[in-house]
């Protein structure tokens, strides 16, 4: 077989049509076709490319002949599937549903998927290393529902959070929970808010704490009564612009 056979025996073995190996190798269609019609033949990096997703040697793949179609076996590529394995370790995988040109589900190192599954990955739920995507879960990620070790969105949750409602360890955002709450309005072991803040140690206008507060306008060491809640509902309708009422809201949920 020449190398153009082997590319061709291999995209369909993968079932996927030229342009689907096309936008994986980073080429047009054209020069996919070329390539399997012996028209032209691929540089050095992307033989190396090819090597890596179709899970054959670059000797194989280059030399003429069938030398080394059984390494193909040994390493677990299995015809008809759209999914390589080589040595037992996943390469990548597309699901052939796609919506609106994006794969439903896409496992690989920087995926693209509905359903993305990566180190970098993008999409509408994904799970990675950096995801980014709607709901998003990993070490690093984005999105407007972010969980992981580092998350930042809308709303986050993890170790370290940052986002318009933030709950974590260590908390950043508008409306803030956490052992260490950061915010406009903070809930937390140690609370430190602009406008107000709940927690063993609380500072901000309003600071309602059990073991120490520092309030400029209402300050409260332990609970409030049903009195002293609605006067500090009113104090800070007073003082909190109206574009952050839903937080002033939650925040006078918490305190009764």
């Amino acid at each position: 077989m020449t190398m153009g056979e082997k590319i061709a025996s291999y995209r369909k073995k993968q079932e996927w049509t030229q342009e689907e190996l096309a936008e994986r190798m980073g080429v047009s269609r054209q020069t996919v076709s070329k390539w399997e019609s012996n028209l032209a033949y691929p540089e050095t990096a992307k033989l190396i490319r090819l090597s890596e997703l179709f899970c054959c040697s670059l000797d194989y793949l280059v030399k003429d002949g069938e030398r080394g179609q059984e390494r193909e076996e040994l390493d677990g590529h299995v015809p008809g599937m759209s999914f390589s394995v080589c040595f037992g370790h996943p390469r990548e995988y597309q699901s052939r549903l796609r919506i609106r040109g994006i794969p439903l589900v896409h496992i690989a190192k920087n995926a693209h998927g509905v359903f993305a599954f990566g180190l970098k990955a993008k999409g509408l739920i994904a799970f990675g290393l950096l995801p980014m995507g709607v709901i998003s879960f990993g070490v690093l990620p984005i999105g407007l529902l972010s969980i992981g070790l580092v998350a930042v969105g809308l709303l986050a949750a993890g170790s370290f959070a940052i986002g318009i409602a933030a709950a974590g360890a260590i908390s950043l955002g508008v409306l803030s929970f956490g052992g260490i709450a950061l915010g406009l309005f903070s809930v937390g072991g140690l609370s430190v808010g602009k406008y107000a803040a709940l927690g063993d140690y609380a500072r901000a206008m309003v600071a309602i704490g059990k073991t120490e507060v520092h309030g400029t306008l209402v300050e409260k060491l332990g609970s409030l009564t049903a009195n002293e809640a609605e006067m500090a509902k009113r104090i800070l309708d007073d003082v909190v612009p109206g574009f952050l009422s839903w937080a002033k809201g939650l925040f006078g949920l918490i305190i009764g």
